[in-house]
């Protein structure tokens, strides 16, 4: 049974792939970008994320009422979104403030779309 996603020809344009392969970037740089993509990849994340591109700037008791999400829940996930680099806090007493980072922001954007986040 022949399979439509195999290729039992090599048809390989070795000039071609050379000059593909030289031009992508080592694993090292494509690591923090897969991270922040998975980051992304969870629903509630990306819940969270999209939350605060309209909020801006979230308390994690507000964000919790927000997404409809404990606030453990929560904590844990915008810890995992600060470890990709797509959100910042600040202390504001006894508030943690969180906030995309631009990064952050532009990947929410691509994800959803610019229309679902401004708008």
């Amino acid at each position: 049974m022949e399979r439509p996603d195999s290729c039992d020809l090599l048809c390989l344009d070795l000039p071609h792939a050379e000059e593909i392969r030289a031009g992508l970037p080592p694993l090292p740089e494509v690591e923090p970008a897969a991270l922040a993509a998975r980051a992304l990849g969870d629903p509630t994340r990306l819940r969270i994320a999209a939350a605060l591109a309209k909020g801006d700037e979230l308390c994690v008791c507000d964000m919790a009422w927000v997404v409809g999400q404990a606030q453990n829940l929560v904590s844990h996930h915008l810890r995992q979104l600060k470890a990709a680099g797509l959100v910042v806090s600040r202390r504001d007493g006894k508030l943690v403030m969180y906030a995309l980072t631009e990064r952050g922001r532009v990947l929410v954007d691509v994800v959803l779309g610019e229309a679902v986040t401004r708008g």
